[in-house]
């Protein structure tokens, strides 16, 4: 799980039309099409057993993931600071002064939604994962 959230955070694609859908399963067209009906400019790519849908939706850029059967399995989208729950802008603000932001995105699945912030300094890379209304560790590296 933590290896398709990181490929989540780090995947950014040029966004098309449905017309490059060819590749896609139907089943997976379909459930998409019902889903994001008003979704523009739809991008897709095949992962390791799960599509991925880049698409413009209200004016934002959204990703999708479903699996090979057409099975809903979560949806991303990057974020400003600003979008963040007061409580953990406050928490990044209190715990981590001296970092800057570097990725941000919002992952919503059926269990609910979870934030994802990477954060820097000049030493360390760190990605935190919102639980509830506080940050966790999700890894850090540190810089060389």
């Amino acid at each position: 799980m933590k290896k398709m959230i990181l490929v989540l955070a780090v995947t950014l694609f040029t966004l098309s039309s449905f017309a490059s859908d060819e590749n896609v399963n139907q089943k997976v067209l379909d459930a998409f099409k019902t889903e994001f009906s008003v979704a523009k400019e739809v991008s897709w790519t095949a992962e390791n057993g799960y599509y991925k849908a880049a698409f413009n939706y209200n004016g934002k850029y959204v990703f999708a993931y479903y699996s090979e059967e057409g099975d809903f399995l979560g949806l991303t989208r990057y974020l400003s600071p600003t979008d963040l729950p007061i409580m953990l802008q406050n928490s990044l603000k209190k715990n981590y002064e001296g970092y800057w932001i570097s990725d941000l995105f919002e992952a919503s699945k059926g269990e609910g939604t979870s934030y994802y912030v990477t954060i820097e300094n000049a030493d360390s890379k760190i990605i935190l994962k919102s639980v509830d209304n506080s940050w966790n560790q999700f890894s850090k590296v540190k810089k060389i």
